[in-house]
């Protein structure tokens, strides 16, 4: 893959990121595919599923990245800590998804409710799923070698830094490469698959139950009052 490949995706994929967000909320302040009153008993557990596991993945992950060196990672408790934890968040966001995606998918509901993208998601997820085992227990991560950190963390790292490392997953091995690309590929489309309003959704109907929050960014964006 092209060099600038490893430049250019990330940073498309991130405003994908944010601009998916902006309309969607423009569009329907995340209404679709949350807490709906006709929404099944099953896809509200497969919701609180995926959104507690994903949590706990990410935080675990997060702390790895920032814990972790090329030379050295998480050991003793701290490394079993993080196990624990992102298995724990693997079966239940695992098993949420399947029950938010897997029903309808299979029922075919006569409402328009499943996109193309909705329907790459599940599949996408599943990638990044067992990308993350092989990863986790690469044999090549022994001893003082954490390739990882060498590879995904230097370069997911080097892009908020805007000097991004392109060589460190350019030569990283083909499994590294494919997690990066499954992992961009999961952020760019997830604005705009059932999947936005997971984390975002809640976030607005706070701000919307607390009135005093949103009288304030309301008053922000308005003009300044004439003396």
């Amino acid at each position: 893959m092209l060099p600038q490949l490893w430049i250019i995706l990330p940073y498309t994929a991130f405003a994908s990121f944010v601009i998916g967000h902006v309309w969607q909320y423009r569009r329907d302040r995340f209404r679709a595919f949350t807490a709906a009153p006709d929404t099944d008993r099953a896809q509200r557990t497969g919701r609180a599923g995926f959104r507690t596991g994903f949590a706990l993945v990410i935080a675990a992950r997060v702390i790895d990245l920032l814990t972790s060196g090329p030379d050295n990672h998480p050991v003793g408790g701290l490394f079993i800590g993080l196990v624990v934890v992102e298995c724990a968040g693997v079966v239940a966001a695992s098993a949420g998804a399947v029950l938010l995606f897997l029903p309808d998918l299979i029922a075919a509901p006569p409402r328009e409710s499943v996109t193309p993208l909705d329907r790459i998601t599940l599949p996408a997820l599943a990638a990044g799923l067992f990308s993350g085992i092989i990863v986790r227990f690469d044999p090549n991560s022994t001893g003082d070698r954490y390739r990882t950190a060498e590879t995904l963390f230097a370069w997911v790292r080097s892009l908020f830094t805007l000097h991004p490392q392109t060589e460190t997953i350019r030569n990283a091995p083909f499994i590294y490469q494919a997690r990066g690309l499954i992992l961009l590929l999961i952020v760019g489309i997830w604005p705009y698959t059932r999947l936005s309003g997971m984390f975002a959704g809640p976030v607005v109907r706070w701000i919307r139950r607390n009135p005093g929050v949103a009288r304030a960014g309301r008053d922000d964006s308005s003009p300044v009052a004439e003396k």
